[in-house]
């Protein structure tokens, strides 16, 4: 009998996350406020208030910002990266890449691998599923990866209470160097038409009823699922799991329904107070939990992708965390420094409102 090959995604050298950052932007409008313009006040809302975009802040510039603080926690210099590879799906530019302009921000040029990534709200860990592979091969030392988004809504549309904008950024790099090093990696993938934006659209649409089921629901529970199956580990084996996070609703449910408890889930939902930030909406919650996390504690991660797919990644906290873990601003620190707009301020700073 032919031996049973594993479902895991693991390099032949073990690597981990060497330094990590998040950026979200000052804004916030309240769910209440897109209530009280769009349907008078009344009925519920299904966040309390999301991030949003100054008018001189793109997927570019809070890129760069996440990936200054993961560079910092790192206590590397830029120039011993050799790839920057960022995960959106609003990137500033139709052709002209984002990577770039990061790269070139913070020091990593000319001798830097980069690239752009796509995979709706899943790129950002597309980019460390592929930093993995770089990494642990050794063709690089470091690699950095990031996922950002400057999300938008149509006016009056579901998706408006909740497209948000922020992220993440990780160094990964040797294992032996890491401040949690990854296990193992999963994912699962199929072609869903549950959320789309074609070519010169504005705005995205949703397949409505194909949004939970068999999109999130499915392709997360079946990525989380397989890979404690194969590494033959169970929820109560984990002491915090993120999930996906489109709104407060799903991760929710899919954290109970995979076994999760209450405390091993909220620390890292940030849905509520900042929306959805899209290819950043899981990575910033691992950003948050390891802001929190002590040496030795493992972390389940499980990303989505509308269209559709899942990552997920078993992760374990080392003891370089809580050395270099206040190296950089943390992802609460951003959340806590806020200031309110109304309606009318957003639309004019997300380009709602067209004079020309």
């Amino acid at each position: 009998m032919t031996e049973k090959k594993s479902l895991l995604l693991q390099p032949a050298r073990p690597v981990g996350i060497v330094g990590y950052g998040a950026y979200v932007p000052r804004y916030r409008l309240p769910a209440a406020e897109i209530n009280r313009v769009w349907k008078g006040g009344e009925g519920g809302v299904p966040i309390k208030e999301k991030s949003v975009p100054g008018l001189d802040e793109d997927v570019a510039t809070m890129s760069i910002e996440a990936a200054r603080n993961a560079i910092a926690r790192a206590q590397i210099h830029a120039h011993r990266l050799r790839a920057v590879w960022v995960g959106s799906e609003s990137h500033p530019y139709a052709v002209k890449p984002t990577s770039t302009i990061v790269a070139e921000a913070i020091g990593a040029v000319p001798h830097i691998q980069a690239g752009d990534w796509e995979f709706a709200c899943k790129a950002g860990t597309e980019a460390m599923v592929a930093a993995m592979g770089l990494v642990g091969s050794e063709m690089a030392e470091y690699a950095l990866a990031i996922g950002m988004d400057t999300a938008q809504g149509k006016p009056g549309n579901a998706l408006e209470y909740t497209a948000a904008a922020g992220g993440a950024a990780f160094v990964l790099g040797p294992a032996e160097e890491s401040l949690a090093a990854i296990e193992a990696t999963y994912s699962y993938v199929t072609d869903t038409p549950d959320f789309w934006r074609r070519a010169y659209q504005k705005y995205p649409e949703h397949g409505s009823r194909f949004t939970g089921e068999p999109a999130y629901f499915e392709h997360v529970s079946k990525a989380s699922e397989t890979l404690m199956a194969e590494m033959g580990t169970r929820a109560s084996d984990y002491d915090y799991a993120i999930f996906h996070q489109p709104n407060a609703k799903f991760p929710t449910r899919a954290a109970k329904t995979l076994g999760f408890a209450p405390e091993q889930w909220e620390p890292g939902l940030l849905s509520p107070v900042i929306g959805n930030t899209y290819s950043g909406a899981a990575i910033i919650g691992l950003t948050a939990t390891l802001d929190v996390a002590k040496p030795g504690d493992r972390i389940l991660m499980t990303s989505f992708g509308s269209g559709a797919g899942a990552d997920s990644m078993s992760i374990l906290v080392t003891d370089k965390l809580l050395e270099r873990r206040d190296l950089a601003l943390k992802t609460q620190d951003y959340i806590a420094r806020r200031k309110e707009i109304d309606y009318a301020t957003y639309a004019r700073m997300r380009g709602k409102i067209l004079m020309k």
